[in-house]
């Protein structure tokens, strides 16, 4: 069962995302993503697994962290979500 989205995507939210896609790479924990992203822990957390949900994120279930990585499927997965993300990255981009 697909995660539905929600209407509006905060500052936050593409933070996270942007902070990910930065290092398309590298498996990052939330400790990780909340440090590059300039959020809390508890607001990565938040944004990481509603983005597994969508299909954006790959996720490894592993000790003694969970990581995440951009799936090379995102776009593919949740098309619709992928490009109002990428929107909202060009609103709130400095």
């Amino acid at each position: 069962m697909r995660h539905m989205e929600h209407s509006e995507i905060s500052a936050h939210e593409v933070r996270v995302f942007s902070a990910i896609e930065a290092n398309p790479q590298e498996w990052l924990t939330n400790a990780e993503i909340a440090m590059l992203a300039k959020v809390a822990p508890r607001t990565a957390r938040l944004h990481t697994n509603r983005l597994v949900k969508l299909g954006i994120l790959d996720f490894a279930e592993v000790f003694p962290a969970h990581r995440f990585q951009l799936s090379k499927f995102a776009e593919k997965r949740n098309k619709a979500y992928w490009q109002r993300l990428k929107k909202a990255e060009s609103v709130f981009a400095k």
